[in-house]
């Protein structure tokens, strides 16, 4: 019925509504056709939260953990309900389809959006994908898996060819893509604005038509990455649907004239506005057509939920013993006192900067979750070192409006701005604002500094800007178009310091940053995008130091908070270290120095290096943990709940050993030269040790594994708790090849499952061994072959702790291809 009602609208439309159809209306959403009984289909950007159609902190949203954090949980089942809550949030919002999951791969430590995509293993990654995409669509919202294919960094993104031969390709950056597409049935995905062997991919025919629709059988609609459509006739035979943003896009009128031109034909673009009408019928947004879900899950908690993903997501990679126990869990009975200290844990870093912002009602600290959890009197906290060198919007202590003005001075519009950010993107603007009337916008408001002393303030965004605190005029200038890169990173602009000015804490000042607009014309769609930013006094970095390493040594235990910035990690750009910005190597060390029982927690979406790991007592990785990320750290630290995750990706100890780093491209060329060679399958060819290998983690338990059953179908396995307290372990299944004719990694995760069991009880489970675990990707036969011999199955805590090893030898099947030889 579903398919007969799309096929009854698309008889109905002429070709200039076909080809509109196929271009965004604005930044989010289609143009509705009610002769048809079409309504808009609203977009909106993930993955941690669904943010709408509006990029402003007055239209909050609930913030999971960030994805890598998702992928630490190891639980498909998690992620699942993790996409119901997205889809309850996105009918909250009134959208119809959700702008993620991320699935590219952890090629090199470097990729400045990792915190973004799940791990460095396309099974691990596939099955998250599938738990998130099953979830979402569970609660009928569409998912658009991306970035299709081989988005895996940020340098020269938009024009970057990635080299790539088959087997990689197709073995390891395609994998996800194709697991996601059998196992969760995506209703779309999206076209990434880069290159694959010198396509661009909204263009490319054989990897979206050929691949995609032909061998997966892929049904969805393609959306390009905005402003990714560059070619009209090339697009839409390559296989896109939709051309986003609008108003101006390659389709709508240059496609309709294309097909007149006779440079189109119009049955390709009514394959493409069929997928468009599919989707509306899925989701409910075409008369007649029945949408796949007419009752909803049962609503879900949307703070209960960040927590619990967060804490099954915290990452134990370290707890040496102190007098006997473990440093974690801290007893919080025999806590006299608990000393928390970085800038960090009192303004966590809940998410990754980018596209993927989302505004959350609250956000809990670790400095507030703590403070909940232990008496009065117990915590004490001390700043020891700032990550950030640069000003962040507005925030804590600032009570902000927008006031909005024409030509003429007059106002034509306000809004409320819980933060000092604006961003109104094509028709998001105050009622009764338009972008032709708009000249300038007032961010006004008072400002109760926390701290007495030199405040700095500043600006971020183009055009001209007036900047009054207390009502002296620190800065009235202009600032140009930004020479960045990235059009990303030139359309915000960075962050500039404009003045400073002594205030005294609790004395409220009244704040103006008036900005009137730059009117150039080479932007893709209207917006109003700058920011009113503000930094804290600066004290001498060695006398805040000196402050925490006091505290600490007064304490039972210290609590150091580390942290990278959105400087470090976010979208358009990679990064150039894994250093820790700031002093904060310098504050641990010292901490460490004076308190044995020092714990670190590093807040932090990807590695980083930890010179210091080996000189305290316990490292905890909090990846970016979203909005209860504070209350996850209390349960965690102080044992109502066990750090449940295990690492995604390898974590090394410095750059220097990564065997993989290479993201900048030569002559807008990257080759992709370690071939199946990346993440752990690198190292292990290296031959160098991480400083923690993938699949890594400790509990507040021990396991005994007792028994391994195999067969070419499925590894049983059998664990015991031997520990005192009811915990989780994620029992991981490698396969090893015994002799090899062809070349292959000298091991690959096959498959995993967690385990739940009280003290001294067993649990068991059943790990299917998929028949791709067995094959490759065959270059010469252009196919899938199995590889028969000898396999050493091993049943592993992580991929350096093998519990119990059976050997599986294959034979080859009468009718199966085989390898050829050398491939």
């Amino acid at each position: 019925m579903r398919e007969e009602a799309v096929e009854a609208a698309l008889g109905k439309i002429g070709l200039d509504d076909k080809a509109r159809l196929l271009g965004g209306q604005d930044m989010w959403s289609l143009p509705a056709l009610p002769e048809i009984g079409l309504r808009s289909l609203v977009m909106s950007d993930g993955p941690v939260g669904v943010r709408g159609v509006r990029w402003s902190a007055d239209d909050p949203s609930v913030a999971l953990p960030s994805p890598t954090a998702l992928a630490a949980t190891w639980d498909p089942r998690l992620a699942r309900r993790a996409g119901r809550l997205l889809a309850q949030e996105a009918r909250r919002k009134d959208v119809h389809v959700l702008l993620a999951p991320t699935v590219n791969l952890h090629r090199s430590p470097l990729g400045g959006r990792h915190f973004e995509c799940y791990s460095e293993d396309p099974h691990l990654t596939g099955e998250i994908g599938s738990g998130y995409v099953n979830g979402v669509q569970d609660g009928g919202v569409g998912t658009t898996v991306k970035h299709f294919v081989a988005n895996d960094a940020e340098t020269d993104r938009f024009t970057v060819d990635n080299v790539i031969t088959s087997r990689p390709l197709r073995e390891l950056y395609l994998a996800p893509f194709e697991a996601i597409v059998k196992n969760a049935h995506p209703w779309g995905i999206m076209a990434a604005y880069n290159r694959v062997n010198g396509v661009t991919m909204t263009e490319h025919r054989y990897l979206q038509n050929e691949v995609l629709r032909g061998e997966w059988g892929f049904d969805g609609f393609i959306v390009s990455d905005w402003m990714a459509a560059r070619s009209t006739a090339g697009d839409i035979a390559g296989g896109l649907d939709v051309a986003m943003p609008g108003p101006v896009t390659v389709y709508g009128e240059a496609l309709a004239g294309a097909v007149r031109a006779g440079e189109v034909d119009e049955s390709v673009v009514d394959d493409a506005v069929r997928n468009v009408l599919r989707l509306a019928a899925r989701v409910g947004a075409l008369d007649g057509a029945p949408p796949v879900v007419t009752a909803p899950p049962e609503p879900l908690d949307g703070q209960a939920l960040a927590r619990e993903v967060a804490r099954r997501a915290f990452v134990l990679v370290r707890n040496e013993a102190r007098d006997g126990q473990p440093v974690l869990p801290l007893a919080s009975a025999r806590l006299r006192k608990l000393a928390l200290l970085g800038a960090a844990a009192r303004d966590a870093r809940v998410l990754g900067g980018g596209s993927a912002t989302v505004f959350p009602e609250r956000v809990v600290a670790p400095l507030d979750g703590l403070a909940a959890a232990l008496p009065d009197a117990v915590l004490t906290y001390a700043v020891g070192a700032d990550p950030s060198e640069e000003l962040g919007p507005a925030g804590t202590g600032f009570t902000l409006g927008a006031v909005c003005r024409d030509a003429a001075g007059d106002v034509i519009g306000t809004r409320s701005l819980p933060g000092g950010q604006v961003q109104w993107i094509g028709g998001d603007l105050p009622d009764g604002v338009t972008h032709d009337a708009l000249h300038s916008v007032e961010v006004r408001g008072t400002f109760v500094p926390r701290e007495s002393g030199e405040h700095a303030f500043g600006t971020r965004g183009l055009g001209a800007f007036t900047l009054t605190v207390a009502g002296e005029v620190l800065y009235d200038g202009v600032q140009p178009l930004s020479d960045a890169a990235d059009p990303f990173e030139a359309f915000f602009g960075a962050p500039a310091e404009r003045g400073r000015i002594r205030l005294t804490a609790g004395e409220p000042v009244e704040v103006s940053l008036v900005h009137t607009l730059d009117r150039r014309d080479d932007v893709p769609l209207p917006a109003v995008m700058f920011s009113f930013l503000h930094g804290a006094p600066r004290r001498d970095p060695d006398e805040l130091i000196a402050e925490a390493v006091e505290a600490a040594r007064g304490a039972d235990a210290a609590v150091v908070v580390v942290a990278t910035t959105e400087r470090v990690e976010s979208e358009g750009f990679d990064r150039e270290d894994l250093r820790l910005p700031g002093r904060q190597d310098d504050l641990v060390r010292a901490v460490a120095a004076a308190n044995p029982n020092t714990v670190v927690v590093v807040n932090a979406g990807s590695p980083v290096e930890m010179p210091w790991r080996e000189d305290v007592a316990a490292v905890l990785l909090g990846w970016f943990p979203g909005q209860e990320g504070g209350a996850a750290l209390a349960d965690v630290l102080l044992g109502a709940e066990e750090p449940g995750g295990r690492l995604p990706t390898t974590w090394p100890a410095a750059l220097a050993d990564a065997p993989v780093t290479e993201v900048v491209p030569t002559d807008g060329e990257l080759h992709y030269r370690e071939g199946l060679f990346v993440g752990y399958r690198a190292w292990d060819r290296a031959g160098t040790a991480p400083a923690y290998a993938f699949g890594h983690g400790l509990g507040y338990t021990t396991w005994e594994y007792e028994s391994l059953e195999v067969t070419p179908a499925a590894a049983k396995v059998r664990v015991r708790n031997t520990g005192a307290r009811t915990g989780r372990e994620v029992v991981q299944v490698y396969l090893a090849p015994q002799a090899d004719t062809v070349e292959r990694p000298a091991r690959w995760l096959a498959g995993f499952a967690s385990v739940e069991a009280g003290p001294g009880e067993c649990a068991e489970t059943e790990i299917a061994l998929p028949a791709r675990a067995f094959e490759i990707w065959d270059e010469e036969a252009g196919a899938w072959s199995f590889v028969p011999g000898v396999y050493e199955v091993r049943a592993s805590r992580s991929l350096a702790d093998p519990r119990l090893t059976a050997t599986l030898e294959l034979q080859p099947a009468p009718d199966a291809p085989q390898a050829s030889p050398g491939a």
